[in-house]
């Protein structure tokens, strides 16, 4: 896949450019808890600032559903933001309009203003053709740097890239390269970690990577619904019996692609969920009728540990346990830090995204040690499915 960076915006002096970023932060008494998504967006600011372009800040944060709602303003930002960037940045109390307008004309070169939320207007979520219009009214040029939200077709994350030259920026073309190293075009052997509780929520996921993968591991809850489907009495586990057709039609489609399927085959169980409760390893013949499968077994973790050796490319969502309560994290944290080893060895390429990963990964201590760890979220997972995400396709070369 090619796409437009900035490696392709012609001369930036004195324009203006449109950079749509992901600031929607954790947010505590009016204070950013986690500056992550900030930081994220630095180097395409300053690489913009450093080019003598004006930088016209694009950003949601929350869900005002079209309404202007106070304790949805972005303004709260603006200290770390120009902490971070090192320089003053001024703010626009709407995002369109003669306020835009008057705060970005005051802008000399290299100076960056932050928009007000742009979905306190109602057609930013239903992509309006007029209001995206009013947003191109403000610049020369559109950049999107907020991969996470590519998966909407919104009026700053897609109609506005057709109505001015569009590229990404420095954080969403580390994103496109990671995942088209996992998926798009990636070393082989490749292996999948899939985890989470529930196969229903991941089908389009695992139809898409057993046709792509050549192996690929299942843990956490939706592990338990394939091993009720193969006919293992998993006691009072957490599973969807009613989606054993739909788990043998996927093992099924895996045998005809020939990607190899890593269930389990000893798990960790107890008899309630609670940290430090009393947990024992079965084999999948001695699970008893009160047992709580809350964790895939040793054996079972040296099996994939060994699968990752025999990879070249790692691409992981979801834990393998309940992470969350110890002693249920062992092997979500054993795997993890297996894979950041080769990783950090040149031995793999380890990409890993989504909600439960993430905070799995920094439970292990290991986040910053994989190839690439993406935020995303919703956007990571689309990607993973097959999915074309709206805001990548209109920055396609």
């Amino acid at each position: 896949m090619t796409f437009r960076t900035l490696d392709d915006a012609p001369d930036l002096a004195g324009r203006t450019a449109l950079v749509r970023v992901e600031f929607n932060v954790p947010m505590e008494d009016g204070q950013v808890t986690d500056d992550t998504r900030l930081r994220a967006a630095v180097p395409t600011i300053q690489r913009l600032r450093d080019a003598g372009a004006r930088v016209a800040l694009l950003a949601h944060f929350d869900r005002p559903k079209g309404k202007r709602v106070p304790e949805m303003s972005l303004e709260p930002l603006l200290d770390d933001l120009s902490r971070l960037i090192g320089a003053p940045v001024r703010f626009a109390k709407d995002c369109v309009g003669d306020e835009a307008k008057a705060v970005l004309a005051d802008l000399d070169p290299g100076g960056v203003a932050l928009l007000e939320n742009v979905r306190f207007h109602p057609g930013e979520e239903k992509n309006d053709p007029d209001f995206a219009r009013q947003l191109a009214a403000l610049g020369d040029l559109y950049v999107n740097d907020a991969f996470s939200a590519a998966h909407r077709a919104h009026a700053s994350t897609e109609g506005l890239a057709r109505l001015l030259p569009a590229y990404a920026g420095e954080s969403m073309r580390r994103e496109l390269e990671a995942l088209d190293r996992a998926l798009g075009n990636p070393e082989k052997p490749v292996l999948g970690v899939v985890g989470g509780a529930k196969v229903s929520t991941k089908l389009d996921l695992l139809k898409n990577l057993v046709a792509r993968l050549d192996r690929l591991a299942i843990g956490g809850g939706m592990a338990n619904t394939f091993l009720f489907a193969q006919g293992v009495d998993i006691g009072g586990s957490l599973a969807e019996r009613d989606m054993a057709d739909t788990a043998r039609d996927i093992m099924e489609a895996a045998r005809r692609a020939g990607c190899e399927l890593l269930l389990p085959v000893d798990v960790v169980v107890a008899k309630e969920v609670k940290p430090g409760a009393e947990a024992g390893v079965r084999a999948l013949d001695r699970i008893a009728a009160d047992d709580l499968i809350l964790d895939a077994g040793p054996e079972t973790v040296a099996r994939l540990k060994r699968a990752m050796d025999l990879s070249k490319t790692l691409i992981w969502n979801g834990p393998l346990g309940v992470f969350e309560v110890p002693p249920f994290d062992k092997a979500t944290v054993e795997a993890a830090r297996h894979a950041a080893e080769l990783a950090k060895a040149g031995k793999l390429i380890a990409v890993a995204g989504g909600g439960d990963t993430v905070a799995a990964l920094n439970h292990a201590g290991v986040a910053d040690d994989m190839t690439f760890v993406s935020t995303a979220g919703g956007a990571f997972l689309e990607w993973m499915e097959g999915k074309a995400l709206p805001g990548v396709e209109v920055l396609k070369a």
